[in-house]
């Protein structure tokens, strides 16, 4: 997520005991107890749409929000409701014989002056 390697960790790590030096335990600890309060916030407000939003959206979730998950989910995904039959030709028109007659050589198809 954050891409970042064993070199910049170190480097991070060796910049945080240089700026915190011993006050590093209770920094580290304060960060911690904050995320963990942000998380609770996020979870709560997530819980509040859910709740707000009805019975309908039960199953609702935000990350579906997500245009690559939009698309992962409704393009790329199997379609169960599309089974096609034994026999289905998807290159055979839908109306084979109903079409008109074949002209002859040298005849003119029939012109509607209505239509125009």
């Amino acid at each position: 997520m954050f891409d970042v390697g064993l070199g910049e960790m170190v480097v991070l790590v060796v910049l945080a005991l240089v700026i915190f030096g011993d006050r590093l335990p209770q920094v580290a600890g304060q960060a911690g107890r904050t995320l963990r309060q942000l998380r609770m916030m996020a979870n709560n407000a997530k819980r509040d749409l859910q709740d707000g939003l009805g019975p309908e959206f039960k199953d609702f979730d935000i990350a579906d929000l997500n245009p690559k998950t939009f698309v992962r989910k409704h393009l790329l995904e199997d379609d169960d409701d599309y089974a096609p039959r034994p026999g289905d030709d998807p290159l055979e028109p839908a109306f084979a014989g109903a079409g008109p007659d074949d002209l002859g050589y040298g005849e003119r198809p029939p012109f509607d002056t209505e239509a125009t």
